[in-house]
């Protein structure tokens, strides 16, 4: 089983990710975590924190000489900006070193959206900090790193990643613009909001614009592509072992997403049976091993929870950022009294940001599913079971097509 947990604040000294279930023998590419953490912090509507870290995951633990051992892998994000907040979000209880400015006032007007109020009402704390410096979603940066390894360990089975934004407030692609995965990949990482359509995107900058000017932000929605699956992964045995209720709740826990669709998504509610379900056809020269291919793939690769072979394809819907630089109402938690929400340093919209994260939570499921079905303490051995398994259903399906047709009257 491939797992992972972060620790760390927004404004602490640093993130820190531990993934554990990688097998031994899996070259690591440190450049290539550090690539996934800077498209993180890309975006048009970003706001000025961006301009004050520069992520980059240290390895601390779980590899040697480039590989990885066998054992849990810790990675560490520092905060650039602690510097600046060491005295109001230090350890101890009345530090001595002031070096690092004065101590900030409690955040006591929680803001609506955030979960300020209800992170106060659960743990019982006087100031909101203590809730909305972990509920920050700073904290992806440690979830992007833990995907960063998990794509490597994909690309041992030919799976490849990618994604782009398909809606930001009311500018979006039309719902039949099917994105392929090549030219989700191939958006370059400095575009402005990785949309496939440059006019459409254009409009989507328009939108952000307004929202800045007006102290308002901006959601959107994005989808996750994965190519490469092998058919088989995931499980409609047992509710929790269904892929697509996985990827779900994987998505659904990035902070501020409040939809998630497989495929063509809430679409299909619309659609009668024959317009919706992929149909199977023969495919004697296609590249996979059974032969069989799909012309449309409206259930984005997943049938009953299982992988089929076809390019694994989920969506995400994101809400505007609950920090609002012309504040909502609120309540004053000291006085009871009305006030305006608190005002966090923010972004005016970060659905490009978002994506990423969501392509990171997509590979650690599917690194996940991968090591389930093929298994593999090293990935010598996992690169072997995934290889068998693609020669018996060579074989299997090939006997198939070998045999001799039977008439009807036999």
């Amino acid at each position: 089983m491939l797992r992972f947990l972060t620790a760390g604040e927004s404004h602490g000294r640093a993130l820190i990710v531990i993934v554990d279930g990688v097998p031994a023998g899996l070259a690591i590419d440190a450049d290539a975590i550090a690539r996934e953490l800077r498209r993180r912090q890309g975006g048009y509507g970003r706001g000025r924190r961006m301009a004050i870290e520069a992520d980059r995951a240290e390895i601390l633990s779980g590899v040697r000489r480039g590989e990885t051992m066998g054992g849990p892998i810790a990675l560490m994000i520092e905060n650039r900006d602690w510097a600046n907040w060491r005295h109001t979000m230090s350890v101890e209880v009345d530090p001595a070193d002031d070096a690092g400015g004065a101590r900030r006032s409690p955040v006591t007007r929680p803001r609506p959206g955030h979960a300020d109020l209800a992170g106060v009402a659960k743990y019982g704390r006087a100031d909101v900090r203590d809730v909305l410096e972990r509920a920050s979603a700073r904290e992806t940066a440690a979830r992007v790193a833990a995907g960063a390894v998990a794509r490597q360990l994909l690309g041992v089975a030919g799976v490849r990643i990618a994604s782009h934004v398909f809606r930001i407030g009311e500018a979006a692609l039309p719902s039949q613009r099917s994105v392929s995965f090549a030219e989700a990949a191939a958006i370059e990482d400095d575009s402005p909001l990785r949309c496939a359509d440059a006019e459409i995107e254009r409009g989507m900058i328009a939108e952000i614009d307004a929202a800045r000017e007006a102290g308002d932000t901006r959601g959107g929605a994005f989808e996750v592509i994965a190519t490469g699956v092998p058919a088989g992964l995931g499980s409609y045995a047992q509710w929790d072992r269904k892929l697509d209720g996985r990827l779900a709740q994987a998505l659904m826990s990035i902070p501020a997403i409040k939809g998630v669709g497989v495929g063509i998504g809430p679409e299909a509610a619309g659609r009668p049976g024959s317009r919706m379900h992929d149909e199977i056809v023969p495919d004697p020269d296609g590249p996979r091993p059974t032969k069989i291919s799909r012309p449309t793939n409206n259930a984005g690769g997943l049938e009953g929870g299982v992988t089929n072979g076809e390019d694994v394809r989920v969506s995400a819907w994101m809400k505007p950022i609950s920090t609002l630089m012309k504040p909502l109402r609120s309540v004053d938690l000291t006085t009871m009294k009305e006030a305006s929400a608190a005002i966090e340093r923010s972004d005016v919209c970060a659905v490009p940001a978002a994506a990423v994260v969501g392509e990171a939570m997509v590979a650690l499921v599917l690194a996940d599913a991968l090591l389930e079905k093929f298994g593999g303490d090293s990935i010598a051995e996992l690169t072997r079971a995934i290889d068998g398994a693609a020669a018996v259903a060579r074989e299997r399906f090939s006997a198939a097509r070998a045999r001799p047709e039977r008439s009807a009257s036999e």
